[in-house]
């Protein structure tokens, strides 16, 4: 419900001229989840606006990491004044925060822990707890320790199910851990070997720093998603839905002139065949049926083995099976969609011939799609370049070529 009423405030700001009044009218104890709700460009904006008070007020409701979150998008010089006036417990647990990387392990976790022996006994634990509840106001997970090293976790239920002279130990249960320095992918790839867990991150002394919670990492994945479906549009991933039109063309024109040069190659192979279309006009009906399809069927490949690279499941050197798999995949489709197509094309046009001209250059267009779909993103991932980024342009190029190439090819030959 609360994220429901935030989405509607958010909507209220970014149609206002005046944003900082409308974000003033919000409960100072509403005012940090709202932002941390909203774009980084909003955040800025309201951020930059406001009086330093203003935020101190706003950051008193929010836990450290959310603090730390707000606090990134502030100048160095301003975030010191703004932490000399946050209570001294919390200005501590930023400040630790703020040493790391936004982008690493250490930077996306939560301080909402506690570290108890594994001997102890539950009468104890309750005690521990009970002391952090009450200077805190939350739950902690409980990290059981072993001479200052981690052992596990005690799942929180198992506090109603142990007997109060019972120690621990017996309820202890295994938690995936990641070193403070490992980037975002990482933590994506540990969390979906172990879904639904929390990670405990740990310093190279393997002694625990913090832990990041399962609704941090979704929130990475669907920035991962967006990020990813940003690359394959050609966009950016610094820009903005509220950038100006320069910054939108700087982002996006390079992109736009090498799609521009493709766009010509395959206008070169149609110039080619000028005669053969001339003779045959139904050809033109049928060649963006066959290039649509063969760039439809590369994007879903691609989009497959993109995956696979972020989630280090495939490399160039071990790709042949995944390469074979995804051509095969690609000659069944075209073999189930171009005999479609070859059957619409005999109704309606009477012309056996060309039913057979438009179904096979569909089969070889869609074997293209996924052999260039499964080779590109990898030697673009060898180059060092990004495959979701980059690969999209000369697949969809080999698959205009190859299918225009095909099927005006066929027809001379046949027709």
């Amino acid at each position: 419900m609360k994220k429901d009423k935030y989405r509607e405030i958010i909507k209220k700001l970014l149609s206002s001229k005046d944003k900082l009044s409308v974000f003033r009218e919000i409960p100072v104890n509403e005012q940090g989840f709202v932002l941390l709700s909203s774009s980084k460009y909003l955040q800025q904006e309201i951020l930059n606006k406001l009086k330093n008070n203003e935020i101190v007020s706003l950051l008193h409701y929010l836990d450290p990491d959310e603090v730390t979150d707000l606090l990134q998008r502030i100048g160095k010089y301003r975030r010191k004044k703004i932490l000399k006036n946050l209570n001294k417990e919390i200005r501590n647990k930023v400040e630790f925060l703020l040493r790391f990387a936004p982008d690493t392990a250490a930077g996306i976790m939560d301080l909402n822990y506690i570290e108890v022996d594994k001997n102890i006994n539950f009468k104890e634990l309750g005690k521990i707890i009970q002391k952090y509840e009450e200077k805190t106001g939350k739950v902690p997970a409980i990290l059981a320790v072993e001479d200052g090293f981690l052992v596990g976790e005690l799942p929180v239920h198992s506090i109603a199910i142990g007997k109060s002279n019972e120690k621990i130990s017996k309820y202890i249960t295994k938690v995936p851990c990641i070193n403070y320095n490992k980037d975002e992918n990482e933590i994506i790839k540990i969390f979906r070997k172990n879904p639904h867990n929390k990670i405990v991150v740990l310093d190279d002394d393997n002694s625990i720093l913090g832990v990041i919670y399962s609704d941090d990492i979704l929130k990475l994945i669907e920035k991962h998603s967006t990020n990813h479906l940003r690359k394959f549009a050609g966009v950016s991933k610094e820009e903005d839905v509220f950038d100006s039109p320069l910054t939108k063309v700087k982002n996006r024109y390079k992109w736009l002139i090498i799609n521009l040069g493709t766009a010509f190659l395959a206008a070169s192979v149609v110039a080619f065949f000028e005669k053969t279309i001339a003779a045959y006009t139904l050809l033109a009906v049928y060649m963006p049926i066959v290039a649509g399809m063969g760039g439809n069927a590369g994007t879903q490949t691609l989009a497959v083995m993109v995956r696979g690279l972020a989630l280090k499941e495939i490399e160039l050197e071990t790709s042949k099976k995944v390469i074979i798999n995804e051509t095969i995949a690609g000659g069944i489709n075209g073999l189930i969609n171009g005999s479609i197509v070859a059957i619409v094309a005999f109704l309606f046009n009477k012309n056996p011939l060309l039913g057979f001209v438009v179904g096979i250059a569909m089969i070889i267009n869609l074997v293209i799609a996924g052999l260039f779909g499964g080779i590109v993103p990898l030697i673009m991932k060898k180059l060092g370049k990004d495959p979701a980024s980059s690969a999209t342009i000369f697949i969809t190029t080999a698959t205009d070529v190859c299918g225009f190439f095909a099927f005006l090819g066929l027809a001379s030959l046949i027709l």
